[in-house]
């Protein structure tokens, strides 16, 4: 069969500028990822395109700089990978943000077609099924194998990824397909409205009907709420039916951490789980009572449960519910609408108020950690909330500092990030990149905060090198503990010893300053101060603080 022939004036042009003129036309500033060998038509591309690339220096760092990207602007954060290794890096990554339901387009380069299945054997980075790698961790995956369909599969994927249960999508683009010549004109125009996810009508009047009947409500609120800017709806319901709302660590942020009728966050603390518990009716809404938001499976609740979730798969998982598949946002919409604006309900927690029941749990609470020796952690981090501006955002890895800031961290007029989906280590930094430099392009405040762990940071060290060259906005706050610490704790209480919890590292200080990262060493009591200087100077600096900090205790037990 003939080729048909390619204009002229098209022969410049190729598979790759169809990718990044439909993602520009959907409105993608920023493209995070590392070229590769089969995704070069995408970066020659990258040349004629207004979109800006962030070369990270590991694939899965390069995701999780799209993630933080997402969350820290509510847009799709973009992801380009090249085949096979760089594919197969970037999972973990990308675990992260189908857990959290975090709106990604993953573009991955694919050997040619005729190399694709059982053809041809023996190719670079070659993978039978590179996509069927990728179906854990994203919501769908799609082959393109012909240039002619490049901007509508972008376009159906971005509808995807924004649609809720919204994630990250995989589109996969095969070597030749991205670099033979096109004739296919420019891609003007996209649009990619996300799919309508209400609650079903009759759903809606049995849950109204369980709250109002409700005594003694209570409100769960995951990061479904933050995802579905649910907030204001959120508050005027449990200000209707005066009931106390606990956030997940998803959903820090989601309800205002001092009105009278908060729990804030301390769902891992028995004296709440209490009052989940002897709640008449349940109202969980975008969380799937996982193990740290029903207290690591200890919660027993004796009441009736309303379960608001978009993803099917989360509905009644962990308890029996009335379970409504939506968006949160919607749902909320709706009870509120439904719910009578003089309802006020006449809650009775057994003689007294519900904010009189809030006030006594969040007294006990800290009568608790009182009794266990954590003045150095209650300081330490009541010091970075003090030095951290209302309005800034913060990334937390999986350290002992993040468990803390899970339960007693005020976001403020911030956002709260934290890697709680799937719980992989190395997120902070390269998700604070990511949000600081999305954050930056917008004209917004973009100055970030990234804390990490000894363990966690070496993950993601090599991101320095990222941070100096786009000079990113970003405090990196590394609390080192001279070892995986949390994982210390766990052995010591489980065995009576740690086993290989202990690390050889480097000079934190003087690493970063090789990279031409200004850094400085303090001691916990000067963290406050020290953070403040590093929020005051210009592209990526590094605090190192040596401290040993202890978890709060098995709050989970009935002690």
């Amino acid at each position: 069969m003939a080729e048909m022939p390619v204009p002229e004036t098209a022969a410049q042009r190729n598979g790759g500028d169809l990718v990044v003129e439909t993602l520009a036309a959907l409105g993608a500033k920023t493209v995070f990822g590392i070229p590769g060998q089969h995704a070069l038509g995408l970066f020659d591309a990258l040349s004629r395109s207004p979109l800006h690339f962030v070369s990270s220096r590991v694939e899965n760092n390069s995701a999780f700089a799209a993630d933080g990207y997402s969350r820290a602007t509510g847009e799709v954060g973009v992801l380009f990978l090249s085949t096979g290794p760089g594919a197969l890096t970037a999972l973990a990554g990308l675990q992260e943000a189908y857990a959290t339901g975090v709106p990604m387009l993953v573009v991955a380069s694919q050997i040619p077609l005729e190399g694709l299945g059982a053809r041809r054997k023996g190719m670079l980075h070659q993978l039978d099924d590179q996509k069927a790698s990728a179906a854990n961790v994203t919501k769908s995956q799609r082959l393109i194998q012909h240039a002619s369909g490049i901007p509508s599969a972008i376009q159906d994927a971005w509808t995807e990824a924004v649609s809720s249960p919204q994630g990250p999508v995989w589109v996969e683009v095969p070597q030749n397909v991205l670099l033979d010549p096109i004739f296919v004109p420019a891609v003007e125009d996209a649009l990619a409205e996300p799919f309508d996810n209400p609650p079903r009508v009759e759903l809606v009047r049995e849950a109204v009907k369980w709250l109002t009947d409700a005594v003694r409500p209570v409100i769960v609120a995951g990061g479904g709420v933050r995802r579905g800017n649910a907030k204001e709806p959120l508050l005027a319901i449990a200000e209707k039916l005066n009931a106390p709302v606990v956030c997940t660590p998803g959903g820090n942020g989601a309800f205002p951490w001092n009105h009278e009728l908060s729990l804030q966050s301390w769902v891992e603390d028995r004296h709440v789980t209490e009052v989940l518990e002897d709640a008449d009716v349940v109202l969980v809404i975008g969380s799937s009572l996982g193990e740290v938001s029903s207290n690591y499976f200890t919660m027993e609740p004796r009441g009736r449960i309303i379960q608001i979730d978009a993803e099917p798969r989360v509905l009644e998982s962990n308890r029996p519910a009335l379970g409504i598949r939506a968006d949160a946002g919607q749902a909320l919409r709706a009870l509120n609408e439904a719910l009578d604006p003089s309802l006020k309900a006449d809650a009775d927690w057994h003689g007294a108020s519900p904010v009189a029941v809030v006030k006594k749990t969040l007294a006990k609470v800290q009568a608790r950690l009182d009794g266990q020796d954590l003045d150095l952690e209650r300081t330490f981090m009541a010091d970075i909330r003090q030095a951290v501006p209302d309005d800034m955002q913060t990334f937390w890895d999986m350290t002992i500092s993040a468990y803390w800031a899970w339960s007693c961290w005020d976001a403020r007029d911030g956002e709260f990030h934290s890697a709680q989906g799937a719980g992989g280590l190395g997120y902070g930094f390269p998700a604070a990149i990511g949000g600081a430099l999305g954050l930056q392009s917008e004209g917004k405040p973009a100055r970030v905060l990234a804390v990490a762990g000894d363990g966690s940071a070496m993950y993601s060290i090599a991101e320095l090198a990222t941070a100096k060259q786009h000079n990113a906005p970003v405090t990196w706050l590394i609390v080192d503990d001279g070892g995986y610490g949390i994982l210390r704790e766990y052995m010591v209480d489980s065995f009576g010893k740690a086993t290989h919890t202990e690390l050889a590292r480097p000079d934190f200080v003087k690493l970063a300053e090789s990279f031409g990262v200004p850094a400085q060493r303090v001691k916990p009591e000067d963290v406050g101060d020290a953070l403040r200087a590093g929020f005051v100077a210009d592209g990526p600096n590094v605090v190192v603080v040596d401290v040993l900090l202890k978890m709060f205790g098995p709050t989970h037990l009935n002690l």
